[in-house]
């Protein structure tokens, strides 16, 4: 009998896969073999530079994203972008872990910051899953159309700094997601689209752990170092992050994250 990889070479499995749903089914066989004790060791790996991804959708620039219509083809749309950042984002999850080791657990990633990453992966993952179902069921595959690689950028971004990582990535893009989502099912519901507001829902439920993820880490890492998490992050806002943090924001999601408004909202 073979025996089980590392962590890390689990996460380096997931980033090489380009296939979405090979992707999806090691993420989740790699997460219940982390939950249930038949991996346990970290390890360490080299990082790739970029995952593994599929001939489509092609990638384009934010900018050169074409305009989202309405109705049937509007939610075809919707759930592709969607379905695009939550397989980026099962990539993320793996790419924390991997990224960060330092082979072991320690003070700044004792067990249960891998126990989250490795939960937030799974999630993703089925987020995947029931996005792409949803698209199936109005007749669209992923990879119909194109997407954008803003995720990713924000990953090389922050490629050498953990608290640069969580600040970008669960407190910043993963955060707006939460302000965006309420509308968003409001809106599905109006155009009586029950069954895609659901699948919306939850995944924004799920999120909200995801952000407190972030938040809980960065000021855990923060405090080791000896750094005020506050000044610290609005450091990083401005020194990697393109553009400002604007308003609306959903406060009370945010808050349910754990999330100060001094992080976001400094004119409140």
């Amino acid at each position: 009998m073979n025996n089980p990889p590392t962590l890390c070479q689990a996460a380096l499995d997931v980033l090489g896969q380009a296939d979405p749903l090979e992707k999806v089914r090691l993420s989740i066989n790699y997460a219940n073999d982390w939950e249930g004790g038949i991996i346990s060791i970290i390890g360490k790996e080299k990082s790739p530079l970029r995952p593994a991804r599929p001939s489509k959708p092609e990638l384009l620039s934010p900018s050169h994203m074409p305009r989202r219509s309405t109705g049937k083809n509007g939610r075809i749309a919707l759930l592709h972008a969607i379905a695009h950042i939550e397989l980026n984002a099962i990539d993320l999850a793996w790419d924390i872990i991997l990224r960060f080791s330092s082979g072991s657990f320690s003070d700044e990633t004792p067990k249960d910051f891998f126990n989250d990453w490795v939960g937030v992966a799974k999630d993703e993952a089925r987020h995947f899953e029931m996005l792409v179902a949803r698209l199936n069921d109005l007749g669209a595959n992923y990879g119909d159309l194109p997407a954008h690689d803003g995720l990713w950028e924000a990953a090389i971004k922050s490629a050498d700094d953990i608290l640069a990582r969580l600040a970008l990535v669960p407190m910043i893009l993963e955060a707006r997601g939460l302000d965006t989502a309420p509308k968003t099912v409001v809106k599905l519901i109006s155009g009586g689209d029950k069954k895609t507001a659901e699948i919306m829902q939850q995944i924004t439920d799920d999120e909200i752990s995801h952000v407190a993820a972030g938040v809980r880490w960065f000021e855990h890492i923060c405090k080791i170092r000896g750094l005020d998490p506050m000044p610290h992050f609005h450091g990083l806002l401005k020194s990697r992050f393109r553009g400002d943090l604007k308003p609306p924001f959903a406060h009370d999601l945010r808050s349910k994250a754990g999330m100060d408004i001094g992080y976001y909202d400094q004119v409140s």
